[in-house]
Protein backbone atom coordinates (compact mmCIF):
# COMPACT_ATOMS: atom_id res chain seq x y z
CA UNK A 1 0.00 0.00 0.00
CA UNK A 2 2.84 2.39 0.85
CA UNK A 3 4.07 1.91 -2.51
CA UNK A 4 1.31 2.59 -4.11
CA UNK A 5 1.21 5.82 -2.24
CA UNK A 6 4.14 6.90 -3.32
CA UNK A 7 3.90 5.95 -6.75
CA UNK A 8 1.07 8.13 -6.99
CA UNK A 9 2.20 10.76 -5.09
CA UNK A 10 5.28 11.06 -7.71
CA UNK A 11 2.96 10.84 -10.63
CA UNK A 12 0.59 13.33 -9.49
CA UNK A 13 3.97 15.84 -9.29
CA UNK A 14 4.66 14.99 -12.59
CA UNK A 15 0.90 15.81 -13.84
CA UNK A 16 1.19 19.51 -12.14
CA UNK A 17 3.78 20.35 -14.32
CA UNK A 18 2.28 19.54 -17.84
CA UNK A 19 0.91 22.13 -19.10
CA UNK A 20 -2.73 22.28 -18.97
CA UNK A 21 -4.43 20.48 -21.95
CA UNK A 22 -5.59 23.01 -24.92
CA UNK A 23 -2.77 25.34 -23.98
CA UNK A 24 -1.44 27.66 -27.19
CA UNK A 25 2.14 26.51 -28.08
CA UNK A 26 4.64 28.26 -26.15
CA UNK A 27 2.59 28.92 -23.18
CA UNK A 28 4.80 30.07 -20.50
CA UNK A 29 3.60 29.75 -16.96
CA UNK A 30 4.68 29.07 -14.05
CA UNK A 31 3.34 26.80 -11.43
CA UNK A 32 2.31 26.80 -7.42
CA UNK A 33 4.77 24.94 -5.85
CA UNK A 34 7.44 26.54 -8.37
CA UNK A 35 10.37 28.56 -6.79
CA UNK A 36 10.88 32.34 -6.85
CA UNK A 37 13.28 33.58 -9.46
CA UNK A 38 16.08 35.25 -8.88
CA UNK A 39 18.55 36.37 -12.06
CA UNK A 40 22.19 36.49 -11.51
CA UNK A 41 24.45 38.54 -14.17
CA UNK A 42 27.72 37.37 -14.94
CA UNK A 43 29.93 39.11 -17.34
CA UNK A 44 33.64 38.38 -17.63
CA UNK A 45 36.98 38.17 -20.11
CA UNK A 46 39.99 37.37 -19.12
CA UNK A 47 41.08 40.75 -17.46
CA UNK A 48 37.56 42.11 -15.66
CA UNK A 49 34.51 40.50 -14.04
CA UNK A 50 30.90 41.76 -13.09
CA UNK A 51 28.95 39.51 -10.99
CA UNK A 52 25.84 41.05 -10.09
CA UNK A 53 21.77 40.15 -9.20
CA UNK A 54 19.31 41.77 -11.66
CA UNK A 55 15.80 43.03 -10.59
CA UNK A 56 14.58 44.14 -14.21
CA UNK A 57 15.78 41.79 -17.41
CA UNK A 58 14.44 44.44 -19.81
CA UNK A 59 18.13 46.35 -18.78
CA UNK A 60 20.13 43.20 -19.23
CA UNK A 61 21.04 42.91 -23.26
CA UNK A 62 21.82 47.09 -23.35
CA UNK A 63 24.18 46.71 -20.91
CA UNK A 64 25.99 43.12 -22.52
CA UNK A 65 29.71 44.47 -22.92
CA UNK A 66 31.29 43.77 -26.39
CA UNK A 67 33.87 41.23 -26.24
CA UNK A 68 32.27 40.00 -22.69
CA UNK A 69 31.28 36.56 -22.18
CA UNK A 70 27.58 36.48 -20.55
CA UNK A 71 26.03 34.11 -18.16
CA UNK A 72 22.00 34.73 -17.25
CA UNK A 73 21.41 31.92 -14.22
CA UNK A 74 17.84 32.13 -13.18
CA UNK A 75 17.07 30.08 -9.83
CA UNK A 76 13.33 29.25 -9.63
CA UNK A 77 10.66 29.11 -11.95
CA UNK A 78 8.30 30.78 -9.96
CA UNK A 79 7.98 34.52 -11.87
CA UNK A 80 6.71 33.63 -15.56
CA UNK A 81 6.60 37.21 -16.77
CA UNK A 82 10.67 37.28 -15.95
CA UNK A 83 11.14 34.27 -17.79
CA UNK A 84 9.07 35.42 -20.62
CA UNK A 85 11.08 39.01 -21.29
CA UNK A 86 14.11 37.02 -21.06
CA UNK A 87 13.16 34.58 -23.81
CA UNK A 88 11.91 38.19 -25.65
CA UNK A 89 15.05 40.23 -25.43
CA UNK A 90 17.21 37.08 -26.29
CA UNK A 91 15.44 36.09 -29.01
CA UNK A 92 14.69 32.35 -27.74
CA UNK A 93 11.97 30.01 -29.17
CA UNK A 94 8.75 30.28 -27.53
CA UNK A 95 8.43 26.08 -28.05
CA UNK A 96 12.11 26.21 -25.96
CA UNK A 97 11.10 28.49 -23.17
CA UNK A 98 7.88 26.55 -22.51
CA UNK A 99 10.31 23.41 -22.64
CA UNK A 100 11.90 25.56 -19.53
CA UNK A 101 9.13 26.08 -17.16
CA UNK A 102 7.50 22.54 -18.01
CA UNK A 103 10.45 20.71 -15.79
CA UNK A 104 9.12 17.11 -16.73
CA UNK A 105 11.60 17.12 -19.68
CA UNK A 106 13.85 14.25 -20.89
CA UNK A 107 17.14 15.32 -21.77
CA UNK A 108 17.71 16.53 -25.22
CA UNK A 109 19.35 19.14 -27.65
CA UNK A 110 17.32 21.91 -30.56
CA UNK A 111 19.13 23.93 -32.46
CA UNK A 112 17.66 27.20 -33.79
CA UNK A 113 18.65 29.93 -35.91
CA UNK A 114 20.68 31.55 -33.80
CA UNK A 115 20.65 29.51 -30.28
CA UNK A 116 21.16 25.65 -28.67
CA UNK A 117 18.56 24.85 -26.25
CA UNK A 118 19.84 21.85 -23.99
CA UNK A 119 17.65 20.40 -21.66
CA UNK A 120 19.68 18.71 -18.86
CA UNK A 121 19.10 16.90 -16.25
CA UNK A 122 21.16 16.08 -12.90
CA UNK A 123 20.28 14.46 -9.86
CA UNK A 124 20.69 15.00 -6.27
CA UNK A 125 20.92 13.06 -3.04
CA UNK A 126 18.69 13.93 0.07
CA UNK A 127 17.76 10.61 1.95
CA UNK A 128 16.73 9.66 -1.64
CA UNK A 129 17.96 10.93 -5.42
CA UNK A 130 16.30 13.88 -6.94
CA UNK A 131 16.34 14.68 -10.23
CA UNK A 132 16.46 18.51 -11.36
CA UNK A 133 16.36 20.57 -14.99
CA UNK A 134 18.31 22.49 -16.24
CA UNK A 135 17.58 24.85 -19.15
CA UNK A 136 20.21 25.86 -21.23
CA UNK A 137 21.10 28.09 -24.38
CA UNK A 138 24.33 29.09 -26.34
CA UNK A 139 24.33 31.75 -28.22
CA UNK A 140 26.60 33.85 -29.71
CA UNK A 141 28.65 35.58 -26.47
CA UNK A 142 25.83 34.40 -23.83
CA UNK A 143 25.06 31.57 -22.19
CA UNK A 144 21.08 31.50 -20.18
CA UNK A 145 20.46 28.69 -17.56
CA UNK A 146 17.45 28.14 -15.86
CA UNK A 147 16.97 26.31 -12.81
CA UNK A 148 14.17 24.70 -11.00
CA UNK A 149 15.44 26.03 -7.39
CA UNK A 150 17.93 27.96 -5.64
CA UNK A 151 21.00 25.10 -5.33
CA UNK A 152 24.99 25.25 -5.31
CA UNK A 153 25.06 22.97 -8.29
CA UNK A 154 26.90 25.40 -10.18
CA UNK A 155 29.01 27.38 -7.17
CA UNK A 156 32.38 24.95 -9.01
CA UNK A 157 31.94 27.34 -11.91
CA UNK A 158 31.95 30.38 -10.40
CA UNK A 159 34.30 29.46 -8.52
CA UNK A 160 36.18 29.42 -11.53
CA UNK A 161 35.18 32.76 -12.57
CA UNK A 162 36.24 34.66 -9.82
CA UNK A 163 39.69 33.22 -10.54
CA UNK A 164 41.89 35.32 -12.96
CA UNK A 165 43.71 31.94 -13.84
CA UNK A 166 42.62 29.35 -15.74
CA UNK A 167 41.20 28.28 -19.16
CA UNK A 168 36.93 29.05 -18.41
CA UNK A 169 38.22 33.18 -18.46
CA UNK A 170 40.11 33.03 -21.45
CA UNK A 171 37.74 31.39 -23.89
CA UNK A 172 33.83 31.94 -24.95
CA UNK A 173 30.57 31.28 -24.51
CA UNK A 174 30.95 27.73 -25.81
CA UNK A 175 33.74 26.44 -22.98
CA UNK A 176 31.42 28.00 -20.52
CA UNK A 177 28.50 26.00 -21.42
CA UNK A 178 30.59 23.07 -21.48
CA UNK A 179 31.74 23.64 -17.67
CA UNK A 180 28.15 24.01 -16.65
CA UNK A 181 27.13 20.56 -18.50
CA UNK A 182 30.85 19.05 -16.81
CA UNK A 183 29.57 20.08 -13.68
CA UNK A 184 25.83 18.57 -14.13
CA UNK A 185 27.63 15.37 -15.18
CA UNK A 186 29.43 14.82 -12.38
CA UNK A 187 27.36 15.46 -9.71
CA UNK A 188 26.05 11.89 -10.63
CA UNK A 189 29.23 10.39 -9.95
CA UNK A 190 29.44 10.65 -5.88
CA UNK A 191 25.62 9.07 -5.89
CA UNK A 192 26.81 6.23 -7.96
CA UNK A 193 29.99 5.96 -5.54
CA UNK A 194 26.95 6.27 -2.39
CA UNK A 195 24.83 3.36 -4.09
CA UNK A 196 28.13 1.55 -4.32
CA UNK A 197 28.72 1.68 -0.65
CA UNK A 198 25.47 0.87 0.33
CA UNK A 199 25.14 -2.52 -1.99
CA UNK A 200 28.49 -3.46 -0.19
CA UNK A 201 26.63 -2.96 3.01
CA UNK A 202 23.40 -5.10 1.82
CA UNK A 203 25.05 -7.76 0.57
CA UNK A 204 27.00 -8.21 3.76
CA UNK A 205 24.27 -7.70 5.67
CA UNK A 206 22.56 -10.05 3.28
CA UNK A 207 25.37 -13.10 4.19
CA UNK A 208 25.75 -12.42 7.70
CA UNK A 209 22.30 -12.06 8.80
CA UNK A 210 19.76 -10.68 6.94
CA UNK A 211 17.02 -8.17 8.69
CA UNK A 212 13.17 -7.84 7.72
CA UNK A 213 13.92 -4.11 6.25
CA UNK A 214 16.81 -5.12 3.85
CA UNK A 215 14.61 -5.90 1.28
CA UNK A 216 12.90 -2.81 1.77
CA UNK A 217 16.34 -0.87 1.69
CA UNK A 218 17.84 -3.35 -1.43
CA UNK A 219 14.34 -1.78 -3.44
CA UNK A 220 14.61 1.95 -2.38
CA UNK A 221 18.34 1.68 -3.62
CA UNK A 222 17.18 -0.02 -7.06
CA UNK A 223 14.65 2.39 -7.07
CA UNK A 224 17.30 5.15 -6.59
CA UNK A 225 19.44 3.33 -9.81
CA UNK A 226 16.27 4.28 -11.76
CA UNK A 227 16.30 7.67 -11.31
CA UNK A 228 19.86 8.19 -12.21
CA UNK A 229 19.14 6.35 -15.45
CA UNK A 230 16.57 7.95 -16.47
CA UNK A 231 18.23 11.12 -15.80
CA UNK A 232 21.67 10.23 -17.82
CA UNK A 233 20.34 7.68 -20.84
CA UNK A 234 18.94 10.84 -22.34
CA UNK A 235 21.37 12.94 -21.34
CA UNK A 236 24.09 10.71 -23.39
CA UNK A 237 21.95 10.86 -26.63
CA UNK A 238 21.43 15.01 -26.18
CA UNK A 239 25.37 15.14 -26.11
CA UNK A 240 25.47 12.72 -28.78
CA UNK A 241 23.48 14.95 -30.82
CA UNK A 242 25.48 18.63 -29.76
CA UNK A 243 28.41 16.69 -30.84
CA UNK A 244 26.85 16.04 -34.42
CA UNK A 245 25.21 19.19 -35.03
CA UNK A 246 27.52 21.86 -37.25
CA UNK A 247 26.83 24.87 -35.64
CA UNK A 248 29.21 28.10 -35.49
CA UNK A 249 28.83 28.42 -31.97
CA UNK A 250 30.40 25.40 -31.31
CA UNK A 251 34.37 26.20 -31.59
CA UNK A 252 36.39 22.95 -32.62
CA UNK A 253 38.49 22.80 -29.66
CA UNK A 254 35.76 22.67 -27.38
CA UNK A 255 34.15 19.63 -29.22
CA UNK A 256 36.74 17.98 -28.26
CA UNK A 257 36.02 18.48 -24.38
CA UNK A 258 32.05 17.90 -25.18
CA UNK A 259 33.32 14.27 -26.42
CA UNK A 260 35.13 13.64 -22.38
CA UNK A 261 31.43 14.95 -21.37
CA UNK A 262 30.19 12.23 -23.62
CA UNK A 263 32.24 9.56 -22.42
CA UNK A 264 31.72 10.20 -18.93
CA UNK A 265 27.33 9.77 -19.70
CA UNK A 266 28.69 6.44 -21.16
CA UNK A 267 30.68 5.44 -18.02
CA UNK A 268 27.92 6.59 -16.00
CA UNK A 269 25.67 4.45 -17.66
CA UNK A 270 27.95 1.37 -17.71
CA UNK A 271 28.17 1.97 -13.56
CA UNK A 272 24.72 2.47 -13.35
CA UNK A 273 23.78 -0.28 -15.12
CA UNK A 274 26.32 -2.73 -12.97
CA UNK A 275 24.88 -1.08 -9.94
CA UNK A 276 21.49 -2.56 -11.18
CA UNK A 277 22.59 -5.98 -11.99
CA UNK A 278 24.38 -6.23 -8.69
CA UNK A 279 20.93 -4.73 -6.61
CA UNK A 280 19.12 -7.50 -8.37
CA UNK A 281 21.89 -10.22 -7.59
CA UNK A 282 21.67 -9.02 -4.19
CA UNK A 283 17.84 -9.36 -3.70
CA UNK A 284 18.14 -12.76 -5.60
CA UNK A 285 20.45 -13.55 -2.87
CA UNK A 286 18.27 -12.57 -0.09
CA UNK A 287 15.67 -15.03 -0.89
CA UNK A 288 18.08 -17.88 -1.37
CA UNK A 289 19.12 -16.69 1.96
CA UNK A 290 15.76 -16.79 3.20
CA UNK A 291 14.51 -19.63 1.62
CA UNK A 292 17.60 -21.51 3.00
CA UNK A 293 16.45 -20.50 6.61
CA UNK A 294 13.34 -21.66 6.48
CA UNK A 295 14.55 -24.50 5.04
CA UNK A 296 17.15 -25.09 8.12
CA UNK A 297 13.91 -23.94 10.26
CA UNK A 298 11.72 -27.03 8.30
CA UNK A 299 14.63 -29.63 8.53
CA UNK A 300 14.91 -29.09 12.42
CA UNK A 301 11.14 -29.08 12.76
CA UNK A 302 10.54 -32.12 11.06
CA UNK A 303 13.55 -33.83 12.49
CA UNK A 304 12.09 -33.41 16.02
CA UNK A 305 8.59 -34.99 14.62
CA UNK A 306 9.86 -37.59 13.34
CA UNK A 307 11.62 -38.72 16.15
CA UNK A 308 8.95 -37.99 18.49
CA UNK A 309 7.04 -40.01 16.14
CA UNK A 310 8.24 -43.74 17.41
CA UNK A 311 8.14 -42.24 21.13
CA UNK A 312 4.68 -40.91 20.73
CA UNK A 313 3.45 -44.60 19.90
CA UNK A 314 5.18 -45.85 22.78
CA UNK A 315 3.45 -43.69 25.12
CA UNK A 316 0.67 -44.36 23.90
CA UNK A 317 0.44 -47.67 23.69
CA UNK A 318 1.30 -48.04 27.51
CA UNK A 319 -1.14 -44.61 28.45
CA UNK A 320 -3.91 -47.69 27.26
CA UNK A 321 -3.87 -48.82 30.95
CA UNK A 322 -5.89 -51.85 30.25
CA UNK A 323 -6.76 -54.39 33.23
CA UNK A 324 -4.73 -57.01 34.06
CA UNK A 325 -6.47 -58.91 36.18
CA UNK A 326 -9.03 -59.70 33.13
CA UNK A 327 -6.37 -61.10 31.16
CA UNK A 328 -2.33 -62.09 31.78
CA UNK A 329 -2.14 -60.36 27.88
CA UNK A 330 -3.48 -57.09 28.94
CA UNK A 331 -0.88 -54.71 29.98
CA UNK A 332 1.81 -57.43 31.75
CA UNK A 333 4.37 -55.13 31.48
CA UNK A 334 2.74 -52.84 34.43
CA UNK A 335 3.63 -55.80 37.08
CA UNK A 336 7.51 -55.37 35.83
CA UNK A 337 9.38 -54.16 38.68
CA UNK A 338 12.00 -52.42 36.28
CA UNK A 339 9.00 -51.75 33.46
CA UNK A 340 9.13 -47.75 33.36
CA UNK A 341 12.93 -47.75 33.29
CA UNK A 342 12.79 -50.29 30.80
CA UNK A 343 10.33 -48.53 28.68
CA UNK A 344 12.01 -45.01 29.02
CA UNK A 345 15.62 -46.60 28.10
CA UNK A 346 14.22 -48.09 24.61
CA UNK A 347 12.71 -44.79 24.14
CA UNK A 348 15.76 -42.93 24.99
CA UNK A 349 17.51 -45.44 22.64
CA UNK A 350 15.20 -45.37 19.28
CA UNK A 351 15.66 -41.50 19.50
CA UNK A 352 19.59 -41.73 19.95
CA UNK A 353 19.73 -44.82 17.19
CA UNK A 354 17.16 -42.19 14.99
CA UNK A 355 19.54 -39.12 15.48
CA UNK A 356 22.84 -41.45 14.46
CA UNK A 357 20.95 -42.32 11.20
CA UNK A 358 20.15 -38.91 10.22
CA UNK A 359 23.32 -37.64 10.95
CA UNK A 360 25.30 -40.71 9.15
CA UNK A 361 22.62 -39.32 6.04
CA UNK A 362 24.03 -35.95 6.34
CA UNK A 363 20.87 -34.88 7.53
CA UNK A 364 22.45 -32.89 10.54
CA UNK A 365 26.37 -31.73 9.69
CA UNK A 366 28.68 -33.01 7.82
Amino acid sequence: MKKVKRSSRRASRLLRRKAKPGAPPGTVQSHADAAPSVVRLVSYDAEKLADRVIEDPRKIKASLIPGHVTWIDVQGLGNAKLIEVLGEEFGLHPLAMEDVVNTHQRAKMESYDNHVFLVVRTVSWNEHVGSEQIGLFLSEGVVLTFREKLSPLLDPVLERLHRVKGPLRRSGADYLAYAILDVAIDAFFPLIGECGEQLDRLDDEVAERPRETTLLEIHKLKSNLLTLRRAVWPLRDALGELLREDTPLLRPETRIFLRDCYDHTVQIIDLVQTCRELCSDTRDFYLTQINNRISETMKVLTIIATIFMPLSFIAGVYGMNFVTTVSPWNMPELHWRFGYPIILGLMATIAGGMLLFFRRRGWLGR
